[in-house]
């Protein structure tokens, strides 16, 4: 009976297991084999080693989108978290806390496309939404798009704002997991409402709060699709970021040796962030045994 209930579960496992080779092992081992080689795609790969890797570290414009990309990540990831967490907090507290979820995880299931279109024009330096009503109020607004200075935390504001619904409502999950027995009595103890937060609540989702800022961390340096749709990596590459890089030198310039050398390094920086949170977690994040 055992025998027959495993090849029932190979069975149902099979699809998943070929969408898994067929979507992302395969690909990823050929990524990986086809960064040592220079290719355009069409003729004879070539065999080059390091050179696609060095090339890359010689390249200034590589340098640029990685500065880029880290600038965005510190810019949206301790805002985004921290935003999501206040906001759950505040809508586990008040009644109708279901509809407001809703309204704030709407944006979350719109195509960024069409949210990158739309900001782009609340974003516009002459006429666009946000200028207007900062003129309202006697503060000239700045050219949100074109100024190499601000184009980021433009780009980041849109990327908080976007994402927020998403860790609210995880957070809000987090919280809603935490017994009222710790505030019970905590309040027979006399506790402070900052105080349940600091030494209950806080450390109760401390788990919920390491899931969701490695998912953060991870989706910041995948950013593209603001770039790709409101700047088109400009000006002057201020927006220009590392997976642009990768469409750039693939799609555009056709070095897909190069692309997926860039693409190597990229998978080899979140693996090593990712692997930095996990080993400086077990400081911080608690686990109810």
């Amino acid at each position: 009976m055992r025998k027959h209930n495993n090849l029932w579960g190979y069975f149902f496992l099979t699809p998943q297991l070929i969408g898994l080779l067929a979507f992302s092992v395969i690909p990823l081992g050929f990524a990986l084999v086809l960064s040592f080689m220079k290719w355009d795609g069409f003729g004879a790969k070539t065999f080059v080693g390091l050179g696609n890797f060095i090339g890359q570290f010689q390249n200034p414009v590589f340098w640029k989108a990685l500065w880029n990309t880290t600038l965005y990540t510190i810019l949206t990831v301790p805002v985004g978290v921290a935003l999501s967490l206040l906001l759950a907090l505040a809508l586990n507290r008040i009644k109708g806390k279901e509809l407001y979820r809703v309204f704030f995880f709407m944006p979350v299931v719109t195509s960024s496309v069409s949210i990158g279109v739309i900001w782009m024009w609340i974003l516009n330096g002459d006429f666009g939404i946000l200028n207007q009503f900062l003129g309202y109020i006697g503060i000239e607004g700045p050219q949100w798009l074109t100024d190499t200075r601000i184009v980021m935390i433009s780009i980041a504001m849109l990327s908080i704002w976007w994402q927020v619904g998403y860790n609210m409502v995880i957070f809000l999950a987090g919280l809603q997991g935490v017994s009222n027995s710790y505030y019970e009595a905590a309040e027979i103890d006399g506790a402070s409402k900052f105080q349940k937060f600091k030494n209950i609540t806080l450390p109760l989702i401390s788990p919920t709060t390491f899931f969701v800022s490695i998912m953060s961390i991870i989706g910041s340096f995948q950013v593209f699709d603001q770039a790709f749709v409101m700047t088109s990596g400009g000006p002057a590459k201020a927006s220009y970021t590392l997976v642009y890089h990768v469409y750039q030198t693939g799609f555009q310039n056709f070095k897909w040796g190069e692309s997926t050398a860039v693409a190597m390094i990229l998978f080899v920086i979140i693996l090593i962030f990712t692997l930095i949170q996990f080993r400086v977690s077990k400081r911080w994040v608690h686990y109810e045994g």
